[in-house]
C-alpha cells in the first residue's frame, strides 16, 4: 500500500488508523443524524464504525486499489497530522473509463468554515494528478445547498437531476449530478 497523504492550507488527508481516536471520530460523523441526513445510510453505532475502518484499511491494501476512504484532520490540531483526530471523511470511488465519484462528510462542529471546498480540491488534485483520472462525478441531494455551492465554486458542472436516487426511512429523494473533467481543473495533467 502506498499511503495517501495530502496537505492543504489548513487540512491534511490521510489513511485511517484502526485506533480508538479514529473510530470515535468516524462515529462522531456517522453516528450523528444531522450529519448523515443526506447520506445513503442511517446513523451508525460505534462498533459499525470500527468495522468500517477495518474495511477501509482492507480496501487500501488491495493490489489494484479502486476505493479511497480517507480521514481529514486539521493541520493545527497536532504536530504531525497523522496523529490528529479526524474532523471529516473524504472518498474517491474509481469507476471505469478513468472516472471516479467524489464524496466528503464533515463533523457538524466544523460546518461553514470552508473545509469542504478544501477537501474536495485536494481530492481533485489527487484524482487528476497521481491517479490520472479524466472525470470526477458527485451526487448531491437536491436539498443540500451547501454541498452544491462547494462543487460549483470548484468548477463542477450540473449534469441533471437523478429522480428517486435514494430511499431512506421509506422516503425517496432526488439528487443532482455534477461532474468535472481533468482539463477543467487548474494544474491537471489530464
Amino acid at each position: 500500500m502506498v499511503p495517501v497523504r495530502l496537505t492543504g492550507p489548513r487540512l491534511a488527508i490521510r489513511e485511517y488508523h484502526h485506533t480508538p481516536g479514529d473510530v470515535d471520530a468516524l462515529y462522531a460523523l456517522f453516528g450523528d443524524p444531522e450529519v448523515t441526513r443526506y447520506l445513503p445510510f442511517d446513523p451508525r453505532d460505534r462498533e459499525t464504525c470500527a468495522d468500517q475502518i477495518e474495511l477501509y484499511l482492507e480496501e487500501a491494501m488491495a493490489p489494484e486499489r479502486d476505493t479511497y476512504r480517507l480521514a481529514v484532520t486539521r493541520l493545527a490540531d497536532a504536530e504531525d497530522p497523522a496523529d490528529a483526530a479526524p474532523i471529516a471523511h473524504a472518498s474517491l470511488t474509481l469507476g471505469g473509463y478513468r472516472s471516479a465519484h467524489l464524496g466528503y462528510v464533515l463533523d457538524r462542529e466544523v460546518w461553514g468554515r470552508g473545509y469542504a471546498g478544501e477537501i474536495a480540491g485536494l481530492l481533485c488534485d489527487l484524482a487528476f494528478g497521481p491517479l490520472g483520472l479524466h472525470r470526477l462525478a458527485a451526487r448531491v441531494d437536491v436539498d443540500n445547498a451547501a454541498s452544491t455551492k462547494v462543487l460549483t465554486r470548484l468548477g463542477f458542472q450540473w449534469e441533471g437531476r437523478v429522480r428517486h436516487d435514494l430511499c431512506k426511512g421509506g422516503v425517496w429523494s432526488d439528487s443532482h449530478l455534477y461532474s468535472l473533467l481533468a482539463d477543467e481543473w487548474p494544474g491537471a495533467d489530464g
